[in-house]
């Protein structure tokens, strides 16, 4: 009889333990594999269910990581670095939504830099400037009310596009550039490596996404088909922009008509502690498509151990892209870059950044000894 009690006892308190148990929760759903079908079709109740399911994933793995480097005891550390364990790794997969969204976002002048299909500052800056576009409360939160007004373009976020005989035949590099400038300045032409690295800026992407989209394509080879984004045009040429506001905190710049409207929005990547920009206000000079840099340690900066003047031929990987805007401050300037991917995210030598289809698009629309540039 005792052994029965002992035993009814012992099930007892192993089923009350049991109930007491915080539920397991389930893992956050993977986002759709990324393919026309899913970006075209992805809708925003969708992601913001795999948002929320992310959000509550995190916030347990975070509570897990606290109570590991709280434990006191061996023995509960290793509880605690169990129980941490068991979590789902985080997933940074880019989401078939992120990535339409971006697209339209894209097409509404509020660029979100680097097409990447993930919710990082980039895209927080293109959503608070298409809000103020549009009207709508100020924020950095694509939600139902913005959602419902950046989905009315219904066009097609995406394209099947073939590569040409002209694309396979680029004047590319064929391998990756130095990155001292004496070296640079050996270079007739300082162009894409190859043309993969041609097609993401062509289509606006980040180009490991670009790979991610069409695994397995020969991009070198004309007649293979890939799956890009269906980017549109800039603003109409009629939308002279005259006033440029570049945000240092914020790493942003802001582009208006002569109303004050927002015409354009980019990330931008402003200055740096060592060379910062300049203050103030300044005029737009001239643009330039495709520049020549001219480096000069003595009124720019030392980069390397290059103390000589050098001239670096043209090219979208030279070190000011292939965008030059000119600024009657001498030596500063808003230009491209050969790493969009970096934009918003590292910092300049004084001048300001922009991807090289940002700059290009800014370029067309300055008006010459008119346009001012405000640096707040």
């Amino acid at each position: 009889m005792k052994i029965k009690v002992l035993g009814g006892v012992v099930a007892t308190v192993l089923w009350c333990a049991g109930a007491l148990a915080a539920p397991e929760r389930p893992r956050p759903p993977a986002p759709p594999e990324l393919t026309e079908q899913t970006i075209d079709a992805a809708d925003f109740d969708g992601w913001r269910a795999r948002d929320e399911a992310r959000g509550t994933a995190d916030a347990d793995r975070k509570a897990a990581e606290e109570a590991v480097a709280k434990a006191k005891r061996k023995r509960d550390r290793k509880a605690a670095q169990q129980k941490l364990a068991a979590l789902p790794k985080p997933d940074d997969a880019p989401d078939p939504f992120l990535i339409r969204a971006q697209i339209l976002l894209d097409r509404a002048h509020a660029s979100p830099g680097a097409i990447d299909g993930r919710y990082g500052d980039n895209m927080r800056r293109a959503v608070r400037a298409f809000r103020e576009m549009r009207g709508l409360p100020a924020g950095d939160q694509l939600d139902a009310e913005a959602w419902a007004k950046l989905s009315e373009d219904q066009g097609k976020a995406t394209q099947i596009y073939e590569i040409t005989p002209e694309d396979e035949d680029g004047r590319y590099v064929g391998k990756p550039l130095p990155t001292d400038y004496a070296k640079l300045a050996r270079m007739k032409w300082i162009g894409f490596r190859d043309a993969a690295e041609m097609l993401a800026e062509r289509f606006h992407l980040d180009e490991g996404l670009m790979r991610r989209l069409n695994p397995g394509t020969d991009f070198d080879k004309a007649g293979s088909k890939i799956l890009a984004p269906a980017t549109g045009d800039g603003p109409p040429p009629d939308r002279r922009v005259l006033r440029i506001l570049v945000n240092k905190g914020e790493n942003e710049l802001r582009a208006l008509d002569k109303d004050g409207d927002l015409v354009f929005a980019a990330p931008a990547t402003v200055g740096s502690g060592d060379t910062p920009s300049p203050s103030g206000t300044v005029k737009v000079t001239k643009p330039y498509l495709n520049p020549v840099y001219k480096y000069d340690p003595k009124k720019n900066f030392q980069q390397g151990k290059n103390k000589r003047k050098l001239t670096l031929k043209p090219g979208p990987n030279g070190p000011v892209g292939s965008m030059w805007i000119d600024l009657d401050k001498p030596t500063y300037g808003i230009h491209g870059t050969p790493e969009p991917s970096k934009i918003g995210k590292t910092e300049s030598h004084g001048c300001v950044r922009l991807t090289n289809w940002d700059a290009e698009t800014l370029g067309g629309l300055v008006e010459p000894n008119k346009t001012v540039v405000e640096f707040r």
